[in-house]
């Protein structure tokens, strides 16, 4: 039997089935959690935000209907709830809780040990980067590079234009590049 669509699952889960509910969780709840992570920079609060995002989705079912994708819907969820978490850290004076030094951006097959330092070093300075830009720029970038979302739903997400979404990330790149080169990381 082929897996459900997740609008399928949705349409179950809003008659009350559980188990379609629990299969949504299941295959959104690690991209919510890194999505929430990389804006938050703490795990802990990434988990947090993560779980009440579901809850929020759980809470709104009933009003979810098809008209885009169904990520677009359960990000825009975690979005809110992340920008929500930063203006309230700020406020409290605790931007950003922790590093993302133990987060590492890929899965590399095992390197040699210096090739393996040189590696983590670099992972280390484009999270510091990734975590130095202005959260409209971190957002749409995770968005499209770490989650694969087209600028279509980034935009839905955001409540912007396409072509803001296109700006930003183009400015987040840049300044990535900027960064990264003047650590003498040489970025594409």
């Amino acid at each position: 039997m082929p897996p459900s669509s997740d609008w399928d699952l949705v349409a179950r889960a809003q008659r009350g089935e559980l188990e379609a509910f629990a299969e949504i969780v299941r295959r959104y709840e690690r991209p919510v959690v890194h999505f929430c992570l990389r804006m938050v920079g703490s795990e802990q609060d990434a988990e947090d935000l993560a779980q009440e995002s579901f809850i929020r989705l759980h809470r709104y079912l009933a009003r979810l209907t098809p008209r885009a994708s169904f990520s677009t819907a359960l990000f825009g969820i975690a979005r809110n709830l992340t920008l929500n978490h930063l203006r309230d850290a700020r406020r409290r004076g605790q931007d950003r809780a922790q590093p993302l030094d133990q987060a590492p951006l890929a899965d590399p097959a095992q390197p040699p040990p210096d090739a393996h330092a040189r590696l983590r070093e670099t992972e280390l300075l484009v999270t510091r980067a990734i975590e130095a830009l202005a959260p409209d720029h971190r957002e749409v970038l995770l968005l499209r590079e770490l989650q694969g979302l087209d600028y279509a739903s980034i935009a839905k997400i955001v409540r912007c234009r396409r072509g803001t979404v296109k700006s930003r990330i183009a400015r987040a790149r840049e300044q990535l590049r900027l960064r990264l080169a003047e650590a003498g990381v040489e970025w594409p």
